[in-house]
């Protein structure tokens, strides 16, 4: 599960050493395990809904401290990483992640739900750490022109963990639990199921927490290339010659990422109980997350095409058709009904597929010495999935389906930074790598 890729396509891989061929492969794990461990949450919440009896919106605050970590622990990353390096910084994101899964074991015995957020916390920080140091690397080990398709391409294997986590979670936690065998999705439990329920979260984190040690020591185990002569900030005095207000494409693209999260994070969080509604898909929550995989493996998908098609065509180009198909079949979720609506959601996730990887590196596109002050701000930008919670809250007051009107609007700022936003207003000189060293 956690073992790293055998290697990523060739002709994707144009323009970059072997070295750092390498570097990518192994980095393609860390993006399936972070993908993995984030929509476990898809399968969690559904089933915490039940074992704690909350509304969606208490139910979307669960994701919402998890993106909340983004935002308190994307600076001190990017200063972690300065301290120590990349790959260091690698290692401890994971062993902070396994300690967040380990943190669940307990929570699940007693069962205390302030203490499963303290642990979704816990877990978030260390993927904050990953997202940091991982996605800027990925877009500056080869040549600028590719960076969207080789981002693409990285993010492939994100979503690969995405597509197996629910299967993962639907058997070990929903298929095993009393509330996640209820058709339509709606289950009255005792105080014994409740406590049985909560506690069927044990075994699939511990295992999670097990492979991260053995994916964090075969990381500090390996020789990767060091990078940080070609991301090092600028000192005090050129640093006054160079600024991030004169970039377009950065300062739109931070809201495009933050408005994305929105969507991304609404759909794939209340998916679930979305489709097992009655007159939806009438379904168990443990068959909804078989349709939870499909959604995911469309965004797989998406994003291997995705590559490829960059690679023939601009990414803005890609991203625009991207963002008005989603909006389409957005459009669609909120009007029709039954298995149409069903289908129609399930589909978004193709859309979606390239967006996050390609608005990121379109925002740092042009940036040259403040590459890494850009990339840093992106990153942040993914706190956006914090306010899931409004979803929430309108799902409680106008009715779930409803609420994916929320998702529609955010289509159509993404539609606008792909045709307008993404132009790049004033380049600086680009970053060289220097020769690899082992670190």
């Amino acid at each position: 599960m956690a073992s790293p890729v055998s290697s990523l396509p060739a002709s994707n891989s144009a323009g970059i050493t072997s070295t750092q061929k390498s570097a990518l492969t192994l980095l393609a794990s860390l993006f399936f395990m972070w993908g993995f461990i984030t929509v476990i949450n898809n399968t969690l919440l559904p089933h915490l809904r039940s074992v704690f009896d909350l509304t969606y919106t208490q139910t979307t605050w669960i994701e919402s401290v998890w993106f909340i970590a983004y935002f308190v622990a994307s600076i001190p990353s990017a200063k972690l990483i300065e301290r120590i390096g990349y790959k260091h910084s690698m290692v401890v994101g994971l062993l902070i992640m396994a300690v967040g899964a380990l943190v669940m074991i307990p929570a699940a015995r007693i069962p205390s739900y302030g203490v499963v957020l303290t642990a979704l916390f816990i877990i978030a920080a260390g993927i904050t750490l990953l997202q940091v140091a991982a996605n800027p690397y990925v877009a500056v080990i080869g040549p600028a022109e590719s960076a969207s398709s080789r981002l693409n391409l990285v993010q492939a294997f994100n979503s690969m963990g995405t597509t197996f986590a629910p299967l993962f979670g639907g058997y070990l936690i929903l298929s095993r639990s009393a509330s996640g065998n209820v058709e339509g999705g709606a289950a009255v439990l005792t105080m014994e199921q409740r406590l049985a329920d909560a506690q069927s979260v044990q075994l699939p984190y511990f295992i999670v927490a097990m492979v991260l040690v053995v994916l964090a020591v075969v990381i500090a185990r390996y020789k990767l290339p060091d990078l940080d002569a070609a991301t090092r900030r600028l000192d005090a005095a050129d640093r006054k010659n160079h600024s991030l207000w004169k970039h377009r494409n950065l300062l739109l693209g931070i809201p495009a990422i933050f408005i994305y999260l929105i969507a991304e994070i609404g759909v794939s969080n209340l998916f679930i109980n979305f489709v097992s509604a009655p007159e939806i898909g009438n379904l168990t929550h443990t068959q909804a997350s078989n349709y939870l995989f499909l959604l995911w493996g469309g965004m797989m998908v998406g994003r291997f095409v995705g590559s490829q098609l960059m690679r023939k065509y601009q990414a803005e180009n890609v991203l625009a058709w991207a963002a008005t198909g989603a909006f389409i079949v957005m459009m669609l979720t909120v009007l029709a009904s039954g298995k149409l609506a069903m289908w129609s959601l399930i589909s978004v996730g193709l859309f979606h597929s390239i967006m996050f990887p390609t608005i990121f590196t379109l925002g740092i596109r042009g940036l040259g010495p403040l590459t890494e002050e850009g990339s840093g701000l992106l990153i942040m930008a993914i706190a956006g999935g914090a306010l899931v919670v409004v979803q929430g809250r309108l799902a409680d007051m106008f009715g779930l389906q409803a609420s994916f009107l929320l998702t529609a609007v955010c289509e159509l700022y993404v539609l606008f930074y792909a045709i307008w936003g993404c132009k790049v207003t004033s380049a600086e000189p680009e970053q060289h790598l220097t020769a690899p060293t082992n670190n």
